[in-house]
């Protein structure tokens, strides 16, 4: 059953890639959609036979033999892989059954759902992994796929351009994890994950030369681990490809920025976690870098106008959260917020895409308003995300998915007592309202106050089918009950037995000091959420005035938000110019000037000169050879009378 919910995605994708001309269009959508459907079904049975036992390997083949490194093709079945495999296979099934409507009109759908499935598979093959060869597999594949995904409208020269720039940018990532995995071999002689736990606590005090440096083995090796998760997860320094990958099919955004790809580097972290307890100052500088992205990507929300890239920021800034929830040793709670950050994000993106679809390709919330009531069931579902993403509920009583993942990130930056659980926590505190003022934002500029779309956008505004309707409102339940649901087993009193040994002991200990933090910790986020809403409507509906106002008393503060902080033009100046400029350099200086001009193309342009000037002495004319013919003997009697003088 566990093998059949990794490879089903798999098959769909070599069958609609070897025959999608043969099944045709409707073909490859029912066999990639029903195959993802099933392997869903399978992994929700998987978890729950999953709860409660122990750690399960299963070998497929050998697949790596060099001298005495071995690995197998095995597949390690415990909790946090399960969890894992229920996320993913639940939102790819989704997106599918959303993209028969949603691409409905496009020419190449067998391709598209083939690259679907071809992402769904690698994911799974990253978080089913039993080592880290095999998670670097799927790791790599997922960056392929993405890239697939994104430039998959390639006539789009912007499309191209941000396919292109995610590769590059998760390649700097995938750098340092590569070395990150040399480093862990270097260490423990193995890349099994139970062979690295096992062995762990004898090298913790371990030493290695690293440029020239005698350091703290386990730290670089995590930090240079967490690189890779900083690329893949779109953190504060390698997140500049996130927004622009909002160039590929709004699917393809739901399936990359929800629950999959760019939860890789939080699912790494946690399934690492025993080997970074054992790093703190790895584990440090986790938190911080998650706390400033969730802080920084929560002020860039604030301005843009593109209902997707809204919903992009929103996504890194929550990555945030789960990152400095691992920093703080809250795997738990960094795992159950991806779980239902799935969910909401999902439904948020799928929401968007609805509303684009009804807007005639538009994306611009500057041109849209005034369509609630034109498109009801998107208007109450796209609600239902952002209450759920802000974090909103009653205490004691009920509340959105955030409201308890989210919190309990909070809480346990608070309860761990230490300075970057402070910082951690007020960055996240200070989030919290700008995500809530900005989804409102989102809501009020996209649904209220008069239509700003033009009459025959406005008269072409419909709501979408039920093949995309219905996915998302099973994302509505989930983005509804996930949180109250999961509380217990994911991070309240029934953690020790779901979890058991998969994650790091100190986790428990983490988000048991949640749990006794005072009152107005727990209510603050709470109010913070509310106070956004509040501002939002204020702003966007008592007053529409307000942000015309604002935006010109914040000057140069609001020109950097809306700008992205300049870290693109940074990049630009200080890499990408100069690279192409040495690129230039070498090609037309280098390449095209002294290897091909004194090489292959000089010695063309020499024989040819030769040649042609040879070939006039080819005249035809007696006395022209004979006047050739008497200068060679000349030269040759010369040289040897020079010969024999000599």
């Amino acid at each position: 059953m566990e093998v059949a919910a990794v490879f089903l995605p798999l098959a769909g994708y070599l069958i609609v890639a070897l025959f999608g001309r043969t099944i045709g269009d409707k073909g490859s959508m029912a066999i990639t959609s029903i195959a993802v459907c099933l392997a869903m079904v399978l992994s929700i049975v998987v978890l729950f036979d999953t709860i409660g036992t122990e750690p399960e390997t299963i070998v497929l083949f050998s697949w790596i033999t060099s001298g005495t490194f071995d690995v197998a093709w095995a597949l390690r079945i415990d909790t946090l892989a399960a969890v894992m495999l229920a996320v993913v296979n639940t939102i790819s099934a989704m997106v599918h059954v959303y993209s028969v409507g949603y691409m409905h009109h496009d020419k190449f759908k067998p391709k598209f759902f083939a690259y679907l499935s071809l992402f769904t598979f690698f994911m799974l093959m990253l978080v089913t992994g039993d080592n880290l060869v095999q998670l670097f597999f799927g790791w790599e594949g997922v960056g392929l796929a993405s890239y697939l995904l994104i430039g998959f409208w390639h006539e789009r020269p912007s499309a191209s351009a941000a396919a292109i720039k995610a590769f590059v940018v998760n390649r700097i990532g995938d750098f340092g994890f590569a070395l990150g995995i040399f480093a862990v071999f270097v260490l423990f002689g193995s890349v099994q994950y139970e062979t690295i736990f096992a062995n762990v606590a004898t090298l913790a005090d371990a030493q290695f030369n690293f440029l020239g440096v005698e350091v703290h083995a386990l730290t670089i090796t995590c930090l240079l681990l967490f690189m890779g998760a900083m690329g893949k997860s779109a953190q504060l320094g390698l997140h500049t490809w996130l927004p622009d990958a909002m160039e590929g099919p709004t699917p393809v955004s739901a399936l990359i920025h929800a629950a999959t790809m760019v939860t890789a580097g939080v699912f790494m972290v946690a399934r690492l976690s025993p080997l970074f307890e054992f790093a703190p100052v790895a584990l440090g500088f986790v938190c911080i870098i998650g706390a400033a992205t969730a802080f920084v990507a929560a002020t860039i929300g604030l301005t843009q106008f593109d209902i997707k890239r809204v919903i992009a920021y929103s996504t890194m800034s929550q990555l945030g959260y789960m990152f400095f929830a691992a920093g703080v040793s809250a795997y738990n709670a960094a795992i159950f917020h991806l779980m239902t950050h799935a969910f909401f994000k999902a439904l948020l993106f799928l929401g968007a895409g609805s509303v684009i679809h009804a807007m005639s390709d538009e994306q611009d919330m500057r041109k849209m308003g005034g369509t609630w009531r034109l498109i009801p069931y998107t208007y109450a579902l796209m609600w239902i995300g952002s209450l759920a993403l802000a974090g909103i509920g009653i205490p004691g009583v009920f509340g959105f998915a955030g409201f308890y993942s989210k919190d309990l990130i909070l809480e346990s930056a608070f309860g761990a007592h230490t300075v970057v659980g402070d910082i951690a926590f007020w960055l996240g505190i200070a989030a919290a309202i700008m995500t809530a003022f900005y989804s409102w934002r989102l809501l009020f500029l996209t649904f209220h106050g008069q239509p700003r779309a033009d009459d025959r956008v406005m008269a072409h505004v419909h709501e979408s089918p039920w093949i995309m309707l219905v996915p998302l409102m099973v994302l509505a339940a989930g983005a509804i009950a996930a949180g109250i649901l999961g509380y217990s087993a994911f991070g309240g009193e029934g953690m020790h037995a779901f979890w058991g040994d998969s994650l790091a002991e100190a986790a428990f200990e983490a988000t048991e000091h949640a749990h006794h933090v005072p009152f107005w910790v727990k209510v603050l986020p709470l109010v913070m959420g509310l106070g956004g809403i509040a501002l939002a409507y204020l702003f966007y509906v008592q007053m529409p005035q307000l942000p015309a106002r604002t935006v010109a008393a914040a000057g140069p503060l609001n020109r950097l938000f809306f700008n992205k902080w300049y870290f693109d033009e940074i990049y630009d100046a200080i890499f990408v110019r100069p690279a192409f400029l040495i690129g230039r350099g070498l090609w037309k200086g280098g390449d095209g000037a002294i290897i091909d001009g004194l090489g292959p193309d000089g010695l063309a342009a020499t024989t040819r000169v030769a040649a042609r000037r040879i070939a006039g002495l080819q005249s035809g004319y007696v006395y022209h050879y004979a006047f050739v013919m008497m200068i060679g003997v000349v030269v040759f009697v010369s040289w040897y009378l020079y010969a024999i003088s000599g």
